[in-house]
């Protein structure tokens, strides 16, 4: 097995049980009852990926299904790779596992329908798209062959068999361990074959996570830590010494608030990954929302042209501004004419019109008329909107072919709201898709 990102790997893991995410495997405890919020408190936390593990009992398809939705959840909210696992018996659990945004899906070689269904879905989804659970070491052993042929990675879920896993060759594996001391971690991570933990020895320990794997580092143990392209040097200071930093929402654009930067907030920021400013009134370092909870996580940071300042794009965890609005940036000072249509918004917005139709018909609107006959009608004329496209297509004149791709849009999103579909959720799945062909290159 080879894996060209050879530092050492720390994945917190989530188990599903019943809509909570529960201690482990066989622990029924509830760590809480919003996994979803649980697991982009991981993300945040420079983490390498998130297994989550679906405990549905066997038979129970609604409880599962349950489980599949929370997973496609977990995987729209965060911005790191996720391992799904649990609940694996044929083809179809890997596709809906596949589906739901799962950049990989475990199989549990307790199992040996799972050890045959190695191939199949290997060959169907790609061998990145394949790793392995186990419990005992003679079900690894005794695979060898097919493990290395057709699997990604390999996961052990019980610490009595960490023994094993330090003297396998060329088959790296994440082990799953329970809280352990700060020695033992780096220990283990020496080890050439144990290529990551999991378990609650992440879990327990994801707000020092950053100090973690410093000490690793400082070990001699290679860790995925954050680097920024330029030092502190090689930026341009006012005449106080700070640098200004224009903030920004990663996932609307929306500019967020305006602050400054001295050499130590922007180190902090760098290595925490919480925006940290430095407070020109206060004179002193201030983490953003560490008062009001209203953190800014960084996803990216650019400097301009002549480096004299920073854009940093963010996850933006409620308000930006002390005034309680989301930005800082809403008194409208000058303005020449309409506001221009921004392209990238308007599907959305005509989205919304067509949502409050549902909502609130109003008396000869022909959205209204379709709510009102169904999804029967409403596939109807989605399908002879498509024959219109087909038709406009081969006239050379593109004009036919805008109205008629305009036709079928609305009543796209007409079907799309009446099965409550938002373009959140497809723009989400081609964004998986797109993020998966870029792993797969």
């Amino acid at each position: 097995m080879t894996d060209n990102k050879k530092y050492k790997k720390f994945i917190p893991c989530i188990t599903l049980l019943r809509g909570n995410a529960v201690r482990g495997l066989k622990d029924d405890t509830i760590v809480s009852t919003d996994p979803t919020a649980l697991a982009k408190t991981y993300a945040h936390a420079n983490i390498d990926a998130i297994i989550v593990f679906d405990r549905s009992a066997d038979g129970s398809d609604a409880e599962h299904d349950a489980a599949i939705e929370q997973i496609r959840e977990i995987s729209a909210a965060v911005h790191v790779p996720v391992i799904g696992a649990g609940h694996i018996n044929r083809m179809e659990d890997v596709k809906k596992l596949i589906y739901a945004g799962c950049s990989s899906c475990a199989l549990n070689y307790s199992k040996q329908s799972n050890i045959d269904l190695t191939k199949e879905v290997s060959d169907k989804f790609g061998r990145d798209k394949i790793s392995v659970c186990y419990r005992h070491t003679d079900d690894v052993r005794s695979n060898k062959e097919l493990i290395e042929k057709y699997v990604k990675q390999m996961i052990l879920i019980d610490a009595d068999g960490v023994g094993d896993v330090k003297h396998f060759e060329g088959m790296p594996t994440v082990i799953d361990i329970p809280d352990v001391s700060l020695d033992k971690i780096i220990e283990l991570l020496g080890y050439e074959s144990i290529d990551g933990i999991t378990g609650n020895a992440v879990n327990d320990n994801i707000d020092q996570l950053s100090d973690v794997k410093k000490l690793c580092s400082d070990n001699g143990i290679a860790v995925n830590k954050p680097a920024a392209e330029y030092k502190w040097s090689d930026l341009k200071k006012g005449s106080d010494g700070l640098v200004p930093v224009v903030v920004q929402e990663d996932s609307t654009d929306q500019v967020l608030m305006v602050a400054y930067m001295n050499e130590e907030s922007y180190n902090m920021t760098i290595q925490t990954g919480v925006m940290t400013y430095y407070s020109r009134s206060r004179q002193e370092l201030w983490v953003k929302g560490e008062t009001s909870g209203h953190y800014q996580y960084v996803r990216s940071i650019f400097a301009d042209c002549d480096l004299d300042t920073l854009l940093a794009k963010v996850d933006q965890i409620g308000a930006a501004c002390h005034t309680g609005s989301h930005s800082c940036f809403f008194n409208r000072d000058y303005q020449t004419g309409e506001p221009r249509n921004n392209p990238e918004k308007v599907l959305e917005e005509v989205y919304d019109v067509i949502q409050d139709r549902k909502i609130h018909p109003k008396e000869g609107s022909y959205t209204d008329y379709l709510f009102e006959k169904g999804i029967d009608k409403q596939l109807k004329k989605l399908g002879e909107e498509s024959t219109e496209i087909v038709i406009a297509a081969k006239n050379p004149d593109k004009t036919d072919l805008v109205y008629e791709m305009a036709d079928y849009l609305y009543h796209m999103m007409v079907v799309m709201a009446t099965r409550d579909v938002s373009w959140k959720d497809i723009t989400e799945e081609l964004a998986r898709r797109e993020q998966s062909k870029k792993q797969e290159s």
